[in-house]
């Protein structure tokens, strides 16, 4: 009220009511000039009612004595003090101040209203409608986003503004309040930024974790499995003719065609789960419910349609050794039957009932005309069998039909002389050589009718049952690969993705944290290659098992992998003993329900690549000299390679104290242990390291680029079998060895001489036969070393 008149002192009662305390005091300074004093004095004495206040008054004649009341710091250069104060700015500022303060309250309910939204909104249960929702969600999230850092923008500016007027440490000043008013506003700003930032994602990733079970859920519920099952068990197998095993069999594959592509979707889905409950889905459990329940289903849907084609294929075959077995004993029968005893009625009627009864007892398959026949049997019945065998049952029967009708001659007596015997008129009927040319017929027809059996039929049935014993083995390679592609997915997801499960760490020791690569080693490469190439590669050759030769061979430079697996293997291994009872590992083994622990599953691809060359034999058993039987040849020489190359390769990590990097000299090609005797020439003589006749132990590593001497050790680790190593000894580059092949004395030694027979190592194999195959192998690398000198040296000299 600094400008405002005395007379007007009702205003002092009317903002009394506006200080937010008590007044005290009430000091009116009374103006300088006459006029305005005499008329502040007449109106104060005429006014005083108004201020009838319960508080005392003081009229002040001058701005100095206000000083006495009022400290010069607390009053503006007007008054006499010496506080800088403008209220036009103050007002401005205040303004600025409660028009922030209320902007933050109306983010503030905007963020608590947008939440109630978010917590409210019903779900659709459509995938598009979800992504529309999700749409418009983010939408007004960013709005709001904008609207918060405008605001955050705001704030900062007014209180860089109070920064700038330096005033803000002044304690006389209330600018420091101000300051600290609009920092709290900002601190409050930010938290409601993070809280509602913290929550939009939360409810984001649940809304998309929604979406994504909604797919899944479609995906499960568009598969026909249900349908296919029922398919399954309406097809019948009770078949008694061939004809109908072969419609038994045409459906089956018709449908075992529908049920691979619906298990291959299935798979996807079940795979799709799987990443799903990687990524700590909230409807894990869900997810994993219905993953085994097409897994079970695919498996239940598998081993049925299995189960009808093998007894399909069973009765089939059983049907085709019925019509075999049925034609060997009419060709006996043919056979055994005695021309001389037909000679007579008796014994011609004899013979004809035994061919009829015979006939009688024919199978179902034979019993039809020769066109039916040549059409469905002409895998075990050839036309020309079939044609030769009915001619000769044709023409026995007229045979002996004729026989029997014949009526018996009068035979005329002749009286015998004395000196000769009775002696019939024919030769043909002479007991003796009727007999000999009966035998000898009965054995030239049996004999040409075995050897038309033999050319025709029994060859033609052998290969029926080789490639069903194929496809069987076939069938069981593909099944076995799918177990195995399965089972290294639950020990990538079930153990080494939940090493990084927040859930999980508390029962995870810290030390194990950085070793993942090494207790698995590249096992994801291995599944990798397996789910996505080498498994459908094998499911492509399931109707040519000849032909899974070519694909092991193609994908022969994939399958070294292994080497690396098996060379990580020790480590592994070593790792697992330390922490093999650790809470962690048997937290997942209970969730996985696994009856091993991780160890047996780690030995999973080690068994693996010894099931395939098995497999393989079991293939090229029953593939001799047939197509694709010099691929599967190959295979199992590559898969029995890389076995040797593996186990190689395993020794070779127990090497110690070589100096230098061993990866330089090459891929291991040969080792073994063997007896050596070491020679060095000094000056004119050569001198023995050791005793005359006493060898040393030596294990040879054979490398493209060096040899290695070292001597194996036996250690034992906590209680496991022998760990071997080998102490490092020589190193021999193989530019400068020589050998001699043979040495005097023992077929078993071998020499091998170095610079130039500077040094001379007789090598002692245990057996021949390993003296002749690393005597080709060093051979061979010799050779390739002069190959390469020597094209060297004419690339030099032209």
């Amino acid at each position: 009220m600094q400008r405002n008149e005395c007379n007007s002192g009702h205003l002092i009662i009317l903002h009394k009511a506006s200080f937010p305390g008590n007044l005290h005091l009430v000091l009116v300074l009374r103006p300088t000039s006459f006029f305005h004093r005499t008329v502040t004095d007449i109106g104060f004495r005429f006014s005083q009612e108004d201020f009838m206040l319960k508080m005392p008054v003081v009229m002040l004649s001058s701005v100095t004595d206000l000083l006495r009341y009022i400290s010069e710091n607390q009053l503006t250069s007007e008054f006499g003090g010496t506080l800088d104060y403008c209220h036009s700015d103050w007002i401005v500022l205040r303004t600025a101040i409660e028009s922030f303060a209320v902007t933050v309250k109306d983010i503030a309910q905007m963020l608590q209203g947008f939440g109630t939204e978010l917590a409210e909104t019903e779900l659709p249960d459509k995938g598009k409608a979800i992504e529309f929702l999700l749409e418009c969600q983010t939408d007004k999230y960013r709005k709001l986003k904008d609207a918060i850092r405008s605001v955050s923008k705001e704030g900062r500016h007014l209180l860089s503004s109070l920064e700038t007027s330096g005033k803000v440490d002044d304690s006389q000043w209330d600018v420091k309040l101000d300051w600290e008013t609009v920092q709290r506003l900002l601190a409050q700003l930010r938290d409601m930024e993070s809280a509602f930032d913290g929550f939009f994602e939360k409810h984001h990733l649940k809304l998309h974790q929604y979406m994504q079970l909604l797919r899944f859920e479609q995906s499960f519920h568009e598969l026909c499995l249900e349908h296919l099952m029922s398919q399954e068990k309406q097809l019948s197998i009770s078949v008694d003719t061939l004809t109908q095993t072969e419609q038994a069999l045409k459906k089956l594959d018709s449908l075992e065609s529908n049920a691979q592509e619906v298990v291959a979707r299935a798979q996807i889905i079940i795979l799709h789960g799987h990443q799903l409950s990687a990524s700590h889905h909230y409807a894990i459990a869900l997810i994993m419910q219905r993953c085994n329940e097409l897994r079970h289903y695919c498996d239940t849907l598998n081993a049925a349609l299995k189960t009808k084609h093998t007894h399909l294929f069973t009765v089939k075959h059983v049907i085709y050794l019925q019509a075999q077995t049925w034609c060997d004993d009419a060709a006996y029968l043919l056979a055994n039957q005695l021309v001389e005893k037909s000679q007579s009625k008796e014994g011609a009627q004899l013979a004809l009932r035994d061919i009829e009864r015979f006939l009688e007892r024919v199978p179902a398959i034979l019993s039809s005309g020769p066109d039916i026949l040549a059409i469905e049997y002409e895998a075990i019945m050839t036309p020309h069998l079939q044609v030769t065998l009915q001619g000769m049952i044709q023409k026995r029967q007229v045979c002996l039909r004729k026989l029997a009708d014949k009526h018996v001659r009068p035979i005329q007596l002749v009286a015998p002389r004395a000196e000769n015997p009775p002696r019939s008129k024919s030769p043909l009927f002479s007991p003796k050589h009727g007999a000999v040319h009966t035998r000898t017929h009965t054995h030239t027809h049996t004999s040409n009718l075995r050897s038309k059996q033999s050319l025709v039929r029994p060859d033609r049935t052998s290969t029926g049952v080789s490639l069903i014993i194929r496809v069987h083995v076939m069938r069981e390679l593909i099944e076995t690969e799918r177990i195995y592609v399965e089972e290294l997915l639950s020990v990538l997801l079930g153990y080494r993705a939940e090493m990084d499960n927040p859930a999980l760490s508390g029962l995870l020791p810290p030390s194990l944290h950085s070793k993942k690569d090494i207790l698995f080693g590249n096992l994801p490469e291995i599944y990798n290659f397996h789910s996505r190439v080498f498994l459908q590669d094998l499911e492509g050759c399931l109707d040519a098992p000849e032909s899974v030769g070519a694909c092991f061979l193609e994908r022969k430079e994939s399958l070294q992998m292994y080497e690396c697996y098996c060379q990580n293997k020790p480590r592994s291994d070593l790792l697992w003993r330390q922490f093999s009872d650790c809470a962690f590992f048997l937290e997942c083994q209970k969730k996985l329900e696994h009856k091993l622990a991780l160890d047996s599953y780690l030995l999973k691809p080690i068994q693996r690549l010894t099931k395939y060359q098995l497999l393989l034999k079991e293939l090229l058993k029953y593939n001799t000299d047939c197509e694709g039987s010099s691929e599967l040849q190959g295979a199992l020489t590559a898969m029995l390679d890389l076995l040797k190359s593996v186990n190689d390769s395993m020794h070779q990590i127990g090497i110690t104290g070589y100096e230098g990097d061993i990866c330089e000299l090459g891929r291991v090609l040969m080792q073994g242990s063997f007896s050596v005797w070491i020679s060095h020439k000094r000056g004119p003589t050569r001198m023995k390291e050791l005793a005359r006749f006493k060898p040393m132990q030596r294990h040879l590593f054979l490398y493209e680029k060096a040899l290695l001497f070292c001597k194996r050790r036996e250690e034992h680790v906590d209680g496991c079998d022998k760990t071997p190593s080998y102490s490092f000894k020589h190193c021999l580059k193989m530019i400068a060895v020589g050998i001699t092949e043979n040495v005097k004395g023992d077929v078993k030694k071998f020499e091998i001489w170095y610079s130039g027979r500077e040094e001379v190592y007789v090598v002692q194999a245990p057996t021949v036969e390993v003296k002749m195959a690393w005597l080709n192998e060093l051979r061979r690398i010799l050779t390739n070393q002069q190959k390469l000198l020597r094209g060297l040296w004419k690339f030099t000299v032209f």
